[in-house]
């Protein structure tokens, strides 16, 4: 299905930059929406194509999506973006599958939240569960995959602080995630863009292991031979900081995100049959 060309959003983030890669090496046209280009010109020496656009600025989108058949959406707001999470995964989807529509998009793949519909008390997952209902009844031909959590996030947050002897905060409780590797939904994500059958449905992907943190830390020693600094936040203290920030404009995307993290410091498992 190489005729097919893409449009890739959030190229630059860690499961992005996968799809762009792969879709490269199966020979599609990929096109990068993409804030920074300075950023991003890692994507433009792969091959992709790099066009300015912001989802905070709907009208940046719509010439973006010129000469695209298919949209893959692997973006979301970023703790220091200077705006709420809103402003991206909502009002910014929002404009996207709008001009989508316009543009005559033939497939919209989106990466939603595992169980979803089970936490709309977090903000985040709630964004992502109305931008799923919204793309639903668009009238564009979407793919939904819902993903737990990334191998490659568990690097940064807990193999470096182990190897370079710096602590690690965890909570008491520990949910049990079934980590994917990006490459393996890059692949999952491209390969059911041929497929007519994957039109108007919603996947969960998940790896075939459930791992709580002490699993993962325990891990990392025994890889690295060094023994982990481990410091334990009380979940009320993650409460406390997640309502305090909540309080300032400058702390909403933090406060967002700690509402996250206490959904994973409840011990329920995130995760989900791939069915």
């Amino acid at each position: 299905n190489n005729y097919m060309s893409l449009l890739i959003i959030g190229g630059t983030g860690t499961l992005g930059r996968q799809i762009v890669r792969r879709a490269i090496d199966e020979g599609y046209s990929v096109k990068c929406l993409v804030r920074n280009l300075r950023k991003a010109y890692f994507l433009k020496e792969w091959g992709a194509e790099l066009v300015y656009g912001d989802l905070s600025l709907p009208e940046t989108i719509p010439l973006a999506l010129k000469d695209s058949s298919a949209i893959i959406d692997a973006s979301t707001a970023r703790p220091s973006d200077p705006y709420n999470a809103e402003t991206i995964d909502l009002q910014g989807k929002i404009a996207l599958i709008e001009a989508a529509k316009t543009a005559g998009i033939e497939r919209f793949i989106f990466f939603s939240v595992l169980n979803s519909s089970e936490y709309k008390e977090v903000p985040l997952v709630k964004l992502k569960s109305k931008i799923e209902t919204y793309l639903k009844n668009s009238g564009l031909k979407y793919t939904i995959f819902n993903l737990s959590g990334f191998f490659q996030g568990l690097i940064s947050q807990y193999a470096i602080p182990i190897l370079e002897k710096q602590p690690i905060w965890i909570t008491g409780e520990s949910t049990a995630i079934n980590y994917m590797d990006t490459h393996d939904i890059a692949k999952f994500s491209l390969r059911s863009l041929p497929l007519k059958e994957t039109e108007y449905k919603t996947f969960s992907l998940v790896g075939n292991k459930a791992w709580n943190s002490g699993e993962i830390i325990e891990l990392c020693e025994r890889l690295s031979g060094q023994t982990a600094k481990i410091t334990r936040i009380p979940i009320n203290a993650l409460i406390l900081f997640k309502k305090l920030t909540g309080f300032f404009e400058w702390g909403i995307n933090i406060s967002e995100r700690l509402a996250f993290a206490e959904l994973l410091a409840t011990g329920q498992n995130f995760t989900a049959d791939m069915t």
